[in-house]
């Protein structure tokens, strides 16, 4: 849980004077981005995780709330909710700058296990952290012992490689489903191309899906290998953009395991064409 800053910048780069900028607040975080677009289109979702005991973290759970969502989400005390401002240059393209907050405070016990025949969705970077990568790790052991297919998002390639491809890798072995972006992928797996990253991963993992940004996304699951172009649209901001298309995914495909790819990977895509028209993440 986080929230967003996200600033659209105008003009030029101007370091040591001012610049132009649009500046909004609202509710971000990579799993609860998913979570609320997942609820959106009528999935049952619950959320786990951590907030600060600061009014930022009282209006997101009551967001989250409002929208759907089942937050199960821990308040700690003398913890800032967690904070990411986001940079958004006239091309659509953004940084980002984290404090992750409250969000590292997360143990085993803040989360629920999903019901059998469930699905688990982990975001990458619950793992990329030594604090709550024991509860990521936990999750991940107890929804396979329990049968539930499992999906993990890398989240990130700054983090990811200071962490360890191997030690990644190792760790979440018992996917179902990978959500990497071509860069992540290529660096989860030494590729140049991202559909060789993609039948490398669909050889470990059941179910590979490569974003590929403007290019559209993959689909690798094992001899099977293909691509759908992304949705013309007019992009404002990317912010959000792999979570959105991950929810849309999820739901084609939770809903029906042995969904079309082409389909699922439409789906996918039509979230993420919706939510780069506009700033924030969902």
């Amino acid at each position: 849980m986080a929230t967003d800053v996200v600033v659209v910048l105008s003009g030029d780069p101007a370091p040591g004077s001012d610049r132009p900028a649009s500046i909004s607040t609202r509710g971000g975080g990579a799993a609860a981005n998913v979570a609320a677009h997942l609820a959106r289109l009528g999935m049952s979702v619950e959320l786990a995780g951590c907030v600060g005991d600061d009014p930022s973290g009282a209006g997101l759970v009551a967001e989250l709330a409002a929208a759907g969502v089942r937050p199960a989400l821990r308040t700690v005390p003398g913890i800032p909710t967690g904070t990411i401002v986001s940079l958004v240059e006239h091309d659509g393209q953004r940084s980002m700058l984290a404090d992750r907050g409250a969000n590292l405070e997360l143990v085993a016990g803040d989360v629920t296990l999903p019901p059998p025949g469930g699905h688990l969705y982990v975001s990458g970077y619950t793992l990329l952290d030594p604090r709550p990568r024991v509860a990521g790790l936990r999750a991940i052991q107890d929804a396979a012992a329990a049968g539930c297919t499992i999906s993990v998002d890398p989240a990130s390639t700054g983090p990811l490689a200071r962490y360890g491809v191997d030690r990644w890798l190792a760790d979440t072995a018992a996917a179902t489903l990978l959500l990497p972006n071509a860069d992540e992928a290529r660096l989860l797996t030494g590729c140049r191309d991202a559909e060789e990253a993609a039948r490398a991963l669909a050889a470990r993992y059941p179910v590979v899906i490569v974003k590929l940004g403007p290019d559209g996304a993959l689909w690798a699951s094992g001899d099977v290998l293909v691509h759908r172009p992304a949705r013309p649209t007019t992009v404002v901001d990317t912010t959000g953009a792999g979570d959105a298309f991950a929810a849309g995914l999820l739901s084609a495909w939770l809903r029906s395991p042995d969904v079309d790819p082409a389909a699922a990977l439409d789906a996918g895509l039509a979230q993420a064409a919706d939510v780069v028209r506009r700033p924030g993440a969902r």
